[in-house]
This record gives C-alpha cells, sequence and structure tokens, in this order.
C-alpha cells in the first residue's frame, strides 16, 4: 500500500503482506484511513452475556462470534496476521482470504425470556440493543468500511441486528452482510454426527461442541444429565414459536452427552468454511448505489 507506513507496527506489516484480520483496537487515529483503503471489508462479532447451563461459559456466544469471526479473513500459510482462530491443528492451513479490519465484539444483547432469570445473563431492552447497533454499525461506516460483515452468536441478535441494518441501508452506502454462525451447518449434518436425537436447542450438543472447538477448557461437559429438549410442532412448514418457560427447562435444554471435541472440531472446520465462502462471494460482488430519499430516481416524481 503506497505511502503507509506500517501502521500499528507488526500488526498491520502482516496484514498487509499476508491477508488476514488486523483489530481496529491496535491502528492509530492517524492511519485509519490508510488501512481502511486497503481493506476488503470490517468484522463486528455479536454475542451475548447468557446462561446456557452448568457445563457452558456465560460468554458461550461471545467465544462463538469471536471464534468464527476470526477465521472470516485468515491470513497466507506464511503470514501471521489472523487475529486467533484459524482451522483447528488437524485441519491443513485455508488459502489467504480478503483483508478485514476486527472492530471489539458487541458483548451485550437483548435475551429471552427463558434465559433472563438465570444466573449470569446480562439482558437488555430490544428497543435499546436496536438503537445501540444501529449506532455502532453507522459508526463503523461512517470510520471507512462500506462493506461490514457482522458473525452472530446469539440467535436473538438476528432480528435486532438486521433491523439496526436496515436502518442504516438508508442512511448510508453500506453493504451490511449478517451471518450467523449456527445456521452454517445443516440439521442433515448435525444429524450424521450427532445421530437421531434433537442437538441443536439452546445449550445442548451442537453449541457445546461448537464451544469445545474453539476453547475445551471452558466447557464441563460431566456438570450435567441430559435434559431432552421440548418436541418440535409435527409439521413440517416454517414458524417461530416463543414461550414463556417451554419445559423440560433449565434456562438450556438438549443431550449434551453427545458432544465432544471431534465434534466440536468438525463444527469449527465446516462452518469457518462456509463463512470463508459466503465472504469471498460478497467480496467479489459489484457494490451497492447510495441510498436515496426519491423513490423513484430520475423519474421526478409527481
Amino acid at each position: 500500500m503506497d505511502g503507509v507506513n506500517t501502521p500499528a507496527g507488526d500488526h498491520v506489516a502482516a496484514w498487509l503482506a499476508h491477508g488476514g484480520l488486523v483489530p481496529v483496537a491496535r491502528v492509530p487515529g492517524g492511519e485509519l484511513a490508510a488501512v481502511a483503503a486497503a481493506a476488503d471489508f470490517a468484522v463486528l462479532p455479536v454475542g451475548a452475556v447468557e446462561w446456557h447451563g452448568p457445563h457452558l461459559p456465560l460468554g458461550t456466544d461471545l467465544i462463538l462470534a469471536e471464534g468464527f469471526a476470526a477465521e472470516s479473513a485468515p491470513a497466507s500459510a506464511d503470514g501471521a496476521a489472523s487475529s486467533g482462530g484459524g482451522t483447528p491443528d488437524e485441519a491443513a492451513p485455508p488459502a489467504a482470504g480478503p483483508r478485514g479490519v476486527l472492530f471489539p465484539a458487541v458483548a451485550y444483547a437483548a435475551c429471552p425470556g427463558q434465559t433472563r432469570p438465570w444466573p449470569g445473563t446480562v439482558a437488555i431492552r430490544p428497543e435499546i440493543a436496536v438503537g445501540y447497533l444501529a449506532d455502532v454499525i453507522e459508526g463503523i461506516v461512517a470510520a471507512g468500511f462500506p462493506r461490514l460483515l457482522i458473525v452472530n452468536g446469539h440467535d436473538a441478535n438476528m432480528s435486532t441486528v438486521r433491523a439496526a441494518m436496515e436502518w442504516v441501508s438508508g442512511r448510508r452506502t453500506a453493504s451490511l452482510l449478517l451471518v450467523n454462525w449456527f445456521q452454517l451447518v445443516t440439521p442433515a449434518e448435525t444429524t450424521e454426527l450427532y445421530g437421531p436425537q434433537v442437538s441443536r436447542g439452546h445449550g445442548g450438543a451442537y453449541e457445546t461442541s461448537g464451544v469445545l472447538g474453539f476453547d475445551p477448557g471452558a466447557v464441563r461437559l460431566g456438570a450435567v444429565d441430559d435434559l431432552p429438549p421440548k418436541p418440535k410442532l409435527p409439521v413440517t412448514h416454517p414458524y417461530v414459536l416463543v414461550e414463556s418457560r417451554p419445559d423440560p427447562w433449565q434456562g438450556w435444554s438438549g443431550h449434551v452427552s453427545l458432544a465432544d471435541e471431534p465434534a466440536g472440531r468438525r463444527v469449527r472446520e465446516l462452518a469457518g468454511t462456509r463463512l470463508r465462502e459466503v465472504v469471498a462471494a460478497w467480496v467479489a460482488a459489484a457494490p451497492p448505489a447510495p441510498p436515496t430519499a426519491d423513490p423513484l430516481p430520475g423519474e421526478g416524481g409527481s
């Protein structure tokens, strides 16, 4: 990058040479514009501080959001620019991805009524979450990053982040991409991993394995017995069902005994690979046009 004095020292020097991610918190303000010009996109992890049962850490959603965010733009094999994560030790190093700038994670979120009463859950009101996220997203775009990837680790964020993205996209020229790690592995694939028993619930085998893929020392598999979740409705049509307490429920449910580190490594590999595929296609796509207050640009209106 012509005319740039390796901002933030070795962090950005390696990033310029090999790609990957550089943490914005290490970029001097006077060099931000040059870093933004060299970046393909920015990354914002969004999680929650929430009870997931006695076996999982309160930062489960943050571990997953930050972990997968770190895998969105791997450095080339001879580089060291990734801020963390990467593929598991058993997997070959990924090909170099585009350059990303990593923003600090949004830690606190709106949490469902099913987890708010449980110890350690720190919940904010949904209307506060939407306004806060809108300000954060707009601030990142205004800093010079019109392409922003938001990596989500907390299901309730999908609605609040989406609402904030819609707001910002009407005010700024922006391409805002929201990816939920949980959806990057299909139900058919989790059935292959865990068998026919339900594995995809809050604090269940799938989410537990995800944490094991990044931070196995944070998981206490022996702390709970399985708590089979309430069956889903016997229909194939899509629906959203929100209930006050879907017994059996202890702020979590699931067949945790099905989770282990090999499954966690597989979940991380599958989801990480697909996230990089989405990012590559998004970065290669044409940028959007600026927003307009005129519903019929060039038509003059009535």
